[in-house]
């Protein structure tokens, strides 16, 4: 194959991945379009624990497939949402929340983000500050007044 045609491939190839749809197939169906609702809404909820930032429902990686089982499988014994919550939260601690409760323990995930807001408000403020020039003197405001009037 020559190279005009392994890249007409590839292209075509990673077109394909791109169009592809986002979350894995898991190959199951539930009871009824309210089960199959109520999961895709908790699997979309939930954190992935090794991809960090990708939800249940957009990972491809072995846990979360495991952890989609699981939530149907709740769904399917009749717990509810806040019991499945319950479960997870409980394995896997607060970081499988996207939002996390708070509480003590979470209180730098909830106020970091505003304590580096204002921390960052106040350096550019101070850099400000520093940055104005001293007033001028009346003979220096005269000399500016003399320069501005001979160049207009």
């Amino acid at each position: 194959m020559n190279r005009a045609k392994r890249g007409a491939a590839a292209a075509l190839l990673a077109l394909a991945q791109a169009a592809s749809p986002a979350s894995p197939v898991d190959g199951f169906e539930l009871e009824d379009a309210a089960m199959a609702e109520r999961y895709q809404a908790l699997i979309g909820e939930f954190r992935c624990p090794k991809c960090l930032n990708e939800s249940l429902a957009s990972s491809g990686a072995p846990i979360a497939a495991d952890l989609r089982r699981t939530v149907r499988r709740l769904i399917a014994d009749g717990a509810d949402d806040a019991a499945i919550r319950v479960h997870l939260q409980q394995r896997y601690g607060d970081f499988i929340l996207y939002d996390p409760p708070l509480r003590p323990s979470t209180w730098a995930l909830w106020f970091a983000p505003l304590a580096l807001a204002l921390l960052a408000a106040a350096l550019l403020r101070r850099a400000g500050a520093r940055r104005r020039a001293p007033p001028l003197s009346e003979a220096e405001r005269a000399a500016v007044e003399r320069f501005v009037e001979r160049r207009g």
